[in-house]
């Protein structure tokens, strides 16, 4: 298998793409299909890519709008060229799965597409106002915590220690809170 930084995305067939994909570490996987050229072969390689678990949020927002779903938004299905029906299936299946919940939210982390994304919601509002529907209705309830950042754990006040919780704290308990902590000792003052 050819490295990724020499892989041809541009000349090589569909299974080979989806081969080389298949064979990336997952970091690296999500940088390919983030950069992936829809121009190729969208529907066996980001159809498989963007069915697979683990697939954060973010990430599917960045290749959904790297399809150029504007394009499509508006015009009836049966009126879609046959030679961009790929491309549609594919955007389909993306705004069903983000809808559904199927990609996963990580707090603190950003679209790289929040202009694109504040856009889209912006013009989906807009079209609910004058009672119309895009092809494509990205599910706000969905995209909330993450727009947000509601998942992301309160910041732990300076000073205060953060414990994680482990079998072994559980089971040394006892016997840790008959020491005096180190905090107490540390902020002892010298004189006493």
């Amino acid at each position: 298998m050819p490295d990724s930084d020499t892989f041809d995305w541009s000349a090589t067939s569909a299974e080979e793409q989806l081969a080389q994909l298949k064979s990336l570490d997952p970091e690296r996987r999500k940088a390919a299909i983030c950069a992936y050229d829809w121009a190729h072969h969208p529907e066996p390689v980001l159809g498989w890519a963007m069915a697979q678990r683990g697939v954060e949020l973010v990430i599917a927002l960045r290749v959904f709008f790297n399809g150029g779903p504007e394009r499509f938004n508006y015009i009836p299905k049966r009126q879609v060229p046959e030679s961009y029906l790929g491309v549609t299936r594919v955007l389909d299946n993306i705004c069903l799965r983000i809808n559904s919940g199927f990609y996963l939210v990580y707090p603190g982390q950003e679209p790289t597409c929040t202009k694109e994304l504040r856009r889209w919601l912006t013009y989906q509002q807009a079209d609910r106002d004058e009672r119309r529907r895009g092809r494509w209705i990205l599910d706000e309830d969905i995209l909330e915590p993450m727009l947000r950042d509601a998942l992301r754990a309160p910041a732990v006040a300076k000073g205060e220690k953060s414990r994680k919780p482990s079998l072994l704290r559980d089971l040394l308990s006892p016997v840790i809170g008959l020491g005096v902590d180190r905090d107490v000792l540390k902020y002892r003052d010298r004189n006493d």
